[in-house]
Parts: C-alpha cells; structure tokens; sequence
C-alpha cells in the first residue's frame, strides 16, 4: 500500500537554472538527507561547502560525449523506479546495487530561451535540447507512490518545511508534484517540436496543434453568471493590470478587442483614442491630444460608453482622465497613465486600469476558433492597406481629406462586426453599423443611430467590410451623406454599383480585401 508519507533519506539535484538550489540543498542536508549531484551543480553545491556524491561516484562511470550523458544509467533510474513494496524490486536494488532516491530536483536546459534569440543557429539549439533531465523527471513522476519530484524552484521552501514538520512528502504533495512535472516535459517537447518544425520552413499550418498555457487566474464566471471560466496564457503581461478589481471574462474579451483595433492607429501621429462596447467599437477618434481624440470618439455615439471601455493609443493624462471620469466606465486601457491621471482614476476602487505593452503584442500569432470537435485556426487579420494605391473605380476621385476619411473609416470597419459600415471623417466615426445580417440594414442602423444622436452624416466617407450585393446599399449610404466610399469590391454585380456610384456623384475605392469579422 502507498504510504501516506514518504521519507527522503537521498536527493538527487541536478538543475540548469540555480536559482535557490544552494539554500534548498543546505535544508536537506540539515534534515540528514545525503546530496547526489551532477555535473555544474554538484560543483557549485561544493563550492558553497556542501557534501555531495558526485553522480559519476554513484553510477561508477564518469561523464561522456561532452557531458552528453551523465545520468542515463540503471544506478539513477534503478533508484528513482524502484517500488519499495515489492520483494522483487528490492532483490534487483541488492543484486545491481542501487541506491534508492526518494527525491528528484531537476530543471531543463533553457531550449526557450536558447531559440527566443534572434538569429539562433541549430546547431545551438539542438545542444540545448535536454535528455537526462526530462528522462530523470519522467522516472520519478512516474514512481510519485514512493518519490518527489520538484521542478521548478518555487517549490523549494515548501517543501522543505513539509519534510521539517512531518518527516516526509505527503501522497497529495507527490501527486501534485508529479502532476507539474510531466507538464514541464510536455511544454518542453512540444517547445522543441515547433521551433524545429518552423525552423523546417514547413508547411503554413503543422500537422498537429499543440497546445500548452498556464492557468492564469479562475475567473468569478464566465459570459454569463451560471458559466465558470478561468484565463490561461499570458495576456495579463501584454495588458498589465494597474489597479481595480479582477478582470472578468467578458473584460478580458473586450479588451482583446481594443488592443486588436489600437493597434492598427499604434503608428499614426498624434493620439487614438477607441471606445468599446460589447466586443466592438461605438466610437472612434483621433487628435493632437488623448482628450481630443476621446471627445472625438464621444461624439459618435454619446449613449453607449457607459459602463465600457477605453482604449488610448497615448498615455493617460490628466485631461482624458478627468473626462472620462465624469462617466462610469469598466477598463480602461493605455501604454502609461501619468501620475495626476492615475491617481484621479483609482479613486474608483472597482474601475480596471489596463497598461499594455505593444512589444509584448504578437499581432502574428495565429487566430483561433472553437468549433464542436475541433477549432478552426487562421492566419490573423493584420492587413492595413495603403488606399492611396488602391484602384478607383469611379469617375471621380476622392480628394485628399476624402482619402484620409476614407482611411480612417477603413482601419476602424474591420474592427466591427460583419455586416459592417463606419461613416468617418479624417479625424473621427460618425457612425457605425455592425452584425446586420444584411449590409442594407447596417447601413440603416448607423443611421438612425447618427439621426437620435444629432450627428451630420453629409459629406462623409463609408467604409464598408465587404462587397455592395447590389446598388441599393450605396444609395441608401448616399441619401445619408456619404460621398466617398471604400468597399473591397468582388461582386458580380459590381459595375451596376460602380454606375450608380457615378450617377450619385461618389467616389469609390476598391480594396481587393475583405475584412469580415464573424
């Protein structure tokens, strides 16, 4: 039967990253647990006066290859696998003199840190590809009835006072520890695996998907309140959370959707200021100034960003923070908030203040879908186009502030749910239509939205996500004031468009990219 504690007479160290390892090793030497090391960390536990059994002394046979193989012999595997409750094991731990090991303490070579540099060769990154290491975790997590496994150096001080109270590793400990460890070599051979295969210059797309985050946080719940959630990976290093409650999960999915589309104005000049509701933009403007920009994007559609989100593509200052502070809203999220801004906004204790990090921001990763069975994986919507190269299509061309409407629109139109319109100006939204299930009724949504809120539509630039069906879009987006349009063209009826975009007077630019977003 497993024993509910077992004992840790002998500890087998042999670690990459020393942190802590010389303070862990003194406390197991303090409890009289004999210390078998190998390689640098036997050298630097002997150097901080330590008594060590060199592996080499265990095994009876000195390093090789380069240090290549150190451990990968019976006398460490023998003694971590060994099952102490059966006669047969202990005959063979007699007969082939082994000596039992009750405690692993191992970490990798760093083959993620080795391949993040950039331009990292091969041949140095195949050396840093562990064998010993993973080989010794596996051994004893497998055999976790009778030995601890530690992997990570966070785990050190616990488990040293666990062995001072009570003498032993508790079966719940093992377990866990177990339960790290193989995660640990799961990581590290899927690390290996992707880097190898993108180093292949394979295809797009791997034959398998692997996928391994660490859980983050357990969330209070989910969309909804009966939902459970929790938030895996790291987006709490690309959107640092400042101060305020914890995120929920609607938060973090709202704020993925405001750093997507800031992203896109992150190189413009001047500030950008977005705001959010529901997974999508009701506002946006730009601005010599964050308060600018926000008044801007207030403009558009003064109803909807209370209880929102606030995205600046500029730090916070005290400006934006007094404004914005006049309405409630749940997140707030910029590069930096100067110091009179944040100490005006955390006066709201449940108010989330958001830095993001754009070097942290891989807008490159791949994009994915869950479906029943599966998940649909994309490659990410990361297309600005440059309109001043694209075709017109009319007989009038748009002129320069046309143009830059017509760009603004066009940045902010992917961002919204398809069916899509945005009516712009240069500097600003005027109003926006999304998730119709026609492009006519987007284009009625924005402007009726654009009539309660007193906003002039005349003169202004739509962008809409994908092709005109028929004309009678475009003539509705007319009668509204639009006298520009960005469009990404494709239809089979596009020269009907085209002609009554000529007989209205319009300007038309076709993209050759659509930008839905379902």
């Amino acid at each position: 039967m497993t024993p509910q504690r077992a004992p840790v007479r002998r500890a087998l160290l042999s670690v990459s990253d020393k942190t802590g390892i010389v303070d862990f090793a003194r406390g197991l030497a303090s409890l009289g647990v004999e210390l078998v090391a190998s390689g640098g960390t036997a050298g630097a536990l002997c150097e901080a006066g330590l008594v060590v059994v060199d592996v080499a002394e265990l095994t009876g046979s000195p390093e090789m290859l380069g240090g290549r193989v150190k451990t990968l012999h019976p006398r460490v595997h023998g003694g971590v696998l060994a099952r102490r409750d059966l006669d047969a094991d202990r005959l063979d731990c007699e007969k082939h003199d082994l000596r039992l090991i009750d405690l692993v303490a191992v970490n990798l070579y760093p083959f993620e840190q080795t391949v993040a540099r950039p331009g990292v060769r091969l041949a140095d990154a195949i050396e840093k590809i562990d064998i010993g290491g993973p080989s010794m975790i596996r051994s004893a997590a497998k055999n976790h009835a009778w030995v601890g496994v530690v992997v990570d150096p966070a785990d050190y001080p616990g488990l040293l006072e666990e062995l001072r109270d009570s003498g032993g590793l508790c079966d719940e400990t093992r377990a866990r520890l177990a339960r790290k460890a193989f995660a640990r070599t799961a990581d590290y051979d899927a690390a290996i695996c992707a880097w190898l295969e993108q180093a292949a210059g394979g295809e797009a797309f791997p034959a398998r998907i692997r996928v391994s985050l660490p859980l983050t946080s357990e969330l209070r719940y989910g969309e909804n309140p009966h939902q459970r959630a929790a938030l895996y990976g790291s987006f709490l290093d690309v959107a640092e959370p400042l101060h305020g409650k914890e995120l929920s999960f609607n938060n973090v999915v709202d704020a993925h959707a405001a750093l997507a589309l800031i992203h896109d104005f992150e190189r413009e000049p001047g500030a950008t200021v977005a705001i959010l509701k529901h997974n999508t933009p009701c506002g946006v403007g730009s601005g010599a100034t964050p308060l600018d920009a926000y008044l801007r994007a207030f403009e558009t559609d003064p109803e909807s960003p209370f209880g929102g989100i606030v995205v600046s593509s500029r730090p916070f200052d005290a400006e934006l923070a007094g404004r914005v502070d006049e309405i409630f809203t749940e997140v707030l999220i910029a590069p930096d908030f100067e110091a009179g801004a944040a100490a005006l906004l955390r006066r709201k204790k449940n108010r989330r203040l958001l830095r993001f990090h754009p070097g942290r921001l891989d807008a490159a990763q791949l994009d994915w879908k869950r479906v029943f069975g599966g998940v649909l994986v994309q490659d990410p919507d990361t297309h600005v186009e440059d309109l001043a190269s694209c075709p017109v299509a009319t007989e009038r061309k748009p002129d320069d502030e046309e143009l830059r409407a017509l760009a603004f629109a066009w940045k902010v139109v992917k961002h919204v749910k398809s069916n899509a319109v945005v009516f712009a100006r240069a500097d600003r939204t005027l109003a926006l239509g999304g998730g119709a299930t026609s492009r006519v009724d987007a284009i009625h949504q924005a402007r009726e939205k654009a009539a309660r809120v007193g906003v002039d539509l005349s003169g202004s630039a739509l962008a809409s996500d994908a092709f005109f069906p028929f004309p009678d879009g475009l003539r509705l987006a007319a009668a509204a004031g639009a006298r520009a349009v960005v469009q990404p063209g494709g239809s089979v009826r596009d020269a009907e468009v085209v002609r009554a975009a000529n007989e209205l007077g319009i300007a038309m630019v076709l993209t050759g990219v659509r930008h839905f977003r379902h």
